[in-house]
């Protein structure tokens, strides 16, 4: 798994309020229809600061949750998180690298990925690993977005510009800013059996004021809006363009514009034993 340092929007308190924004924003589409039974066990992977996880608390409270993370600070600032919202919740924390993850064979039910195949070099590794630790006909669910499904009016090949220097700085630090395109084949050349992947699109107008806000505005341009200084020492773009494709986002924002997002959710099954 990546180290913090190669997590390419950084660990900053603005990053961990564009999260939180993220997740609340789009706690409906991305979590609908994933729910665990009382008693199970669930694995999240890649908690963060805990963003996902206390939509995973709310749909299932009385399943008992692992939530493990890499980065200390994370995994604290998700604890703190946690506690604030469900203080009686079923979870445990671990600091761990996801392919040296400190449990025993079938320890799990279900394991939850959400945004972190995307920040990894080796996700189809990362997705076999797991296989260890969940049960044989266990489920799996993962969630990626794939920035090359954005598109949006008024047109502007700026504006494209700046989140292609997204895609290609997330590629310099090893991990793959279009891996929503590419679930279903990583999936299963993983091992799983029964993958589904399914898209939830995300699109807002001015008659969606809380999309415009939470995910137009707070998480998508606010993410790119983040990489400018990164994009302008790599040469990926010249300061004038880049603020003008900034401008060109915002405008997608107002009354005049609209924006279109496409998240991919994969479930599947480990298999038994062959």
């Amino acid at each position: 798994m990546t180290t913090p340092t190669d997590y390419v929007h950084g660990y900053s308190t603005h990053e961990t309020r564009r999260l939180g924004d993220q997740a609340d924003t789009l706690a409906a589409l991305l979590h609908s229809g994933t729910a665990y039974p009382a008693g199970s066990r669930v694995l999240e992977v890649g908690c963060g600061v805990g963003a996902q996880t206390v939509h995973l608390l709310a749909a299932s409270p009385e399943a008992h949750f692992t939530a493990v993370d890499i980065s200390a600070d994370s995994l604290a600032q998700a604890r703190t998180h946690v506690t604030e919202y469900a203080p009686d919740a079923h979870i445990s924390w671990h600091q761990a690298n996801l392919f040296e993850l400190p449990f025993p064979e079938a320890a799990f039910d279900h394991v939850f990925v959400c945004f972190v195949l995307e920040h990894l070099t080796a996700p189809r590794r990362a997705l076999t690993a797991l296989r260890r630790v969940l049960r044989p006909g266990g489920t799996l669910t993962v969630i990626e977005g794939d920035h090359g499904s954005t598109f949006f009016h008024p047109h502007s090949a700026y504006a494209h510009a700046t989140i292609d220097c997204q895609v290609q700085l997330q590629a310099t630090a090893g991990g793959n800013a279009l891996i929503g395109r590419q679930l279903h084949p990583l999936v299963t050349a993983a091992g799983y059996e029964d993958v589904v992947v399914r898209p939830h699109t995300v699109y807002a107008d001015r008659s969606r004021p809380a999309l415009v806000n939470g995910f137009t505005r707070n998480t998508f341009i606010t993410m790119v809006e983040s990489i400018r200084e990164d994009a302008l020492a790599a040469g990926l773009m010249n300061p004038s363009d880049w603020d003008r494709g900034i401008a060109d986002l915002h405008r997608t924002a107002t009354a005049e514009g609209t924006f279109h997002y496409t998240f991919f959710k994969a479930l599947a099954v480990n298999p038994p034993s062959r």
